[in-house]
């Protein structure tokens, strides 16, 4: 990885590194790096890039309706001949409608969250499209293989978000060894070669880098917030409950302190989810409903609702003051805004280079 004092070779002059594995062979990527669904940073642009250079980029629908999903699946094909996904966390109000969108346009990849898959797995095999299940635990690894997915991203403690219990480092090679048919890609904590490395000796056939990838050239994602990424190390982090009722990783600053210090009331957050919805043009009749009838579930919608202000305020606007921005621990290994493509270069050659030097290291 380049320092922050060297910049990278000019695009197009690196000298490329093959690697295949599982997941290249199944997606019809060159490099196995991928680009998860990160809302109002994998956008068009930035999904293309990564797409183009190899890697796979997958649209975040979380914030899109149907038609702003159709629009942004015709954008990347505008942009790149390549692979590419749609991401979907299916307990989010809209989800579905972003999926059957996704289906009806026969994206090459769709990777779900939080919900059961088996329908769109069928749909998405009926063209020959490939559908990734995001797990946190064996658990939920099993139930997804059992819906007929061809693969996994397995998301360990470290990742940006909602990372599970488990880190990456004993959660990665525990699913793929009870799991041993299933492709893997490995989520939390990686973020240049030596992790992609890591990960493919642990038995994960890619590595998914958010965290980097939200700090590039072509991502959107707020120059200022980009600059407090790179500023920041693995340590300034904060894994709470609190900030969207799931627990949540996100960049440590005075205000994510004090808006995790305690959950947010129901009744506020209730409020606040109104105003979210408003936010992403989602309809308050989609919302209602769910709060008299699905306590349980809407309750945890509300809490998703209530932190949305704070992070677009923090991806969109770079206003760390007020906003609260998710973020993984791998932001300690970054040290400078670069090209996608030098990014994906460059990992494949810290790979390569550190495979043959540990080669030596065996007798």
């Amino acid at each position: 990885q380049s320092s922050a004092n060297t910049p990278p070779p000019p695009r197009g002059t690196m000298a490329k590194v093959a690697c295949a594995t599982r997941i290249t062979k199944l997606l019809g990527i060159s490099a196995p790096i991928i680009l998860p669904g990160m809302s109002w940073i994998s956008t068009p642009p930035l999904v293309a890039a990564v797409s183009n250079a190899g890697g796979l980029g997958i649209l975040a629908t979380g914030p899109l309706s149907a038609e702003q999903t159709r629009e942004s699946i015709r954008e990347i094909r505008r942009r790149t001949n390549k692979p590419f996904g749609i991401g979907a966390t299916l307990l989010m109000p809209g989800a579905q409608e972003n999926v059957d969108v996704a289906l009806e346009e026969k994206v090459p990849v769709i990777n779900f969250s939080l919900g059961k898959g088996d329908e769109i797995v069928g749909r998405a095999h009926a063209y020959g499209g490939k559908v990734i299940a995001t797990v946190v635990s064996e658990k939920h690894a099993r139930s997804a293989v059992g819906s007929g997915v061809d693969g996994l991203m397995v998301t360990g403690h470290e990742a940006a978000a909602h990372g599970g219990d488990v880190t990456s480092l004993c959660l990665v090679p525990a699913i793929a060894k009870r799991l041993p048919d299933t492709p893997i890609i490995a989520a939390g904590g990686f973020a240049n070669g030596r992790g992609l490395l890591a990960a493919l000796s642990l038995g994960a056939d890619a590595v998914a880098m958010g965290t980097r990838m939200a700090c590039t050239e072509e991502s959107p994602l707020a120059e200022a917030t980009k600059r407090a990424i790179v500023a920041g190390k693995e340590t300034d982090t904060i894994y709470s409950k609190n900030f969207d009722g799931l627990f949540a990783r996100v960049l440590k600053t005075e205000t994510s302190l004090k808006v995790t210090r305690r959950p947010t009331n129901p009744i506020v957050a209730a409020y606040k989810s109104f105003g979210a919805a408003k936010l992403i043009g989602l309809p308050l009749w989609k919302v209602i409903p769910g709060l008299l009838t699905q306590w349980d579930k809407m309750y945890q919608l509300a809490h998703f609702g209530a932190s949305t202000s704070r992070i677009m305020a923090a991806t969109v606007d770079g206003d760390l003051d007020y906003g609260v921005q998710f973020v993984g621990q791998s932001q300690g290994q970054i040290e400078s805004i670069e090209s996608v493509e030098s990014i994906i270069v460059q990992t494949l050659q810290e790979a390569a280079r550190l495979h043959s030097q540990n080669g030596v290291k065996f007798t």
